[in-house]
């Protein structure tokens, strides 16, 4: 008897099941962008990597993102926003399952003289004692498919946060490496004020002494001084500076306050020593919107939004429930489960909402509204995508330029200066020609460590805004999958 009962309860419920298949609202179909024509250069392919900043080839600069990629608060934070969407994921899918359970109780009941269920003459007692032990069976069907577009809208915010991750990824790679420049640079402006603020001084004790012994005027000497203060607070700055980013560094690579304290980061190639890659790409890659995680993620909230208006208007229709009990009953807890004991329930609910004040119809409308809003916001990160792509496209090809002009221009003052030099000890030029050469080589000599860490900026803006290379055809290929499972086309 039982098995017979749960195998017709079982029956229906599947046939139920089968009629499972209308879903309503709009299926998700890519948005029409106005793209240009693209092209796929060879020399794009050295950006396409998991480690993006290899192509550096600075060992320092390799270890501080590996412990970027460990440590970093912001990508932990991101992991933890993955954990949470996948979780939220199996609860929208669990609605599209059966609830099964057991329960059982017991207890015992005495009914009034007065009430309605005790009839005299014809109820034998007043008092009660009934057990029950039962299997439970709840399930509403998703007919007009409100949880199934809820599932839907739930995996595509899962693929968004996984998307997220990446954009955050990349942003934080991104940042340990400008700033990693950045401290270069740092070293390297440091090292040139040093070095001219000890020229300085050696000249000041000289002047100094010439003027206490009436070999120079005072102008001379308080030119000199002047000139010297001015560079040492140059070296002040520059090591105020240089602490900062030293400190902004631990941040990026999650130091905790100890280390921040102790640590400074190590120190491998001088500026002008760190490779940049000779060739470098001219065009934008034809899958310029599947490289970039941004892109990716603006799309995946796009799906969600078309799926919440599926959800939002399934609203509108009735929901149907199914409900199964079968187990045992008796009035005495040693024979519940005897012969004759079991019994069983089966039935049906039908909700239809019919009047709700314009609730309904409003929620959707706010779905709709929504899904105009992810649509903006999608066509947008394409709009960024080409602009900073662009941008670090023709920044990249000028700061090469940059850095060879600033280059020449050094050597120039070089040159100029060591004429000048000799030009002063030979009595042909004064002091104050010598002092305007010197303060130009020093202010190109800035200039050049300036371009150059603009240069490899440049480089690390292009490697991003080409969607950096980290793990892009894994999630290119994942959401195809998804997308090819969850949605049809046109």
């Amino acid at each position: 008897m039982f098995m017979r009962s749960f195998r017709s309860l079982t029956s229906l419920t599947l046939s139920m099941l089968l009629l499972n298949a209308c879903e309503v609202g709009p299926d998700y179909k890519r948005p029409k962008i106005d793209m240009p024509d693209l092209d796929t250069k060879e020399e794009i392919s050295q950006f396409v990597s998991e480690k993006w900043w290899d192509v550096f080839q600075d060992a320092t600069l390799s270890h501080l993102e590996e412990l970027a990629l460990k440590r970093n608060a912001d990508l932990r934070q991101a992991i933890a926003n993955i954990d949470e969407a996948r979780a939220a994921a199996g609860i929208a899918s669990s609605d599209l399952l059966p609830t099964l359970g057991m329960k059982g109780d017991g207890g015992k009941n005495y009914a009034s003289a007065r009430g309605k269920s005790y009839v005299p003459g014809l109820s034998s007692k007043r008092s009660a004692i009934d057990y029950t032990s039962a299997a439970t069976v709840c399930y509403e069907l998703d007919f007009f498919g409100k949880y199934r577009r809820a599932n839907e809208a739930a995996r595509a915010v899962l693929l968004s946060t996984r998307a997220a991750r990446e954009t955050v990824l990349l942003t934080v790679t991104a940042d340990v490496a400008k700033s990693y420049f950045l401290l270069r640079s740092l070293d390297a402006k440091l090292a040139i004020a040093r070095r001219t603020l000890k020229t300085r001084q050696e000249s000041h004790q000289v002047y100094k002494s010439r003027f206490l012994n009436g070999y120079c005027t005072e102008l001379d000497y308080l030119r000199i001084e002047s000139d010297m203060l001015s560079v040492n607070t140059t070296v002040i700055n520059l090591e105020c500076e240089l602490a900062k980013a030293e400190t902004s560094m631990s941040v990026l690579i999650g130091s905790s306050p100890r280390e921040m304290i102790s640590r400074a980061t190590a120190k491998d190639k001088a500026i002008e020593r760190l490779q940049i890659p000779s060739s470098v790409p001219t065009g934008i890659p034809s899958d310029i919107l599947a490289r970039r995680p941004d892109i990716l993620r603006a799309e995946a909230q796009l799906i969600a939004a078309n799926a919440k208006i599926g959800e939002a208007r399934a609203a509108h229709f009735p929901s149907i429930s199914l409900t199964g009990i079968f187990g045992f009953e008796s009035n005495s807890l040693a024979s519940l489960f005897d012969t004759g004991s079991n019994m069983w329930n089966f039935g049906g609910a039908v909700n239809l909402p019919i009047f709700s004040g314009g609730k309904i119809s409003s929620q959707e409308g706010v779905a709709k509204a929504n899904y105009r809003k992810m649509l903006i916001a999608y066509e947008k990160s394409i709009q960024t995508a080409f602009k900073e792509t662009l941008d670090a496209l023709v920044s990249n090809r000028k700061n090469r330029e940059i850095v060879v002009s600033r280059t020449r221009q050094v050597d120039a003052l070089k040159r100029s200066y060591h004429i000048a030099l000799k030009q002063k000890e030979s009595g042909l030029i004064g002091l104050l020609d010598l002092l305007d050469v010197e303060r130009g080589l020093l202010s190109a000599e800035m200039d050049l460590v300036g371009a150059l860490q603009n240069q490899l900026g440049a480089t690390v803006d292009l490697c991003k805004a080409l969607g950096g290379g980290w793990k892009m055809p894994t999630i290119r290929d994942r959401m195809a999958k998804r997308r090819h499972r969850m949605y049809r086309h046109s």
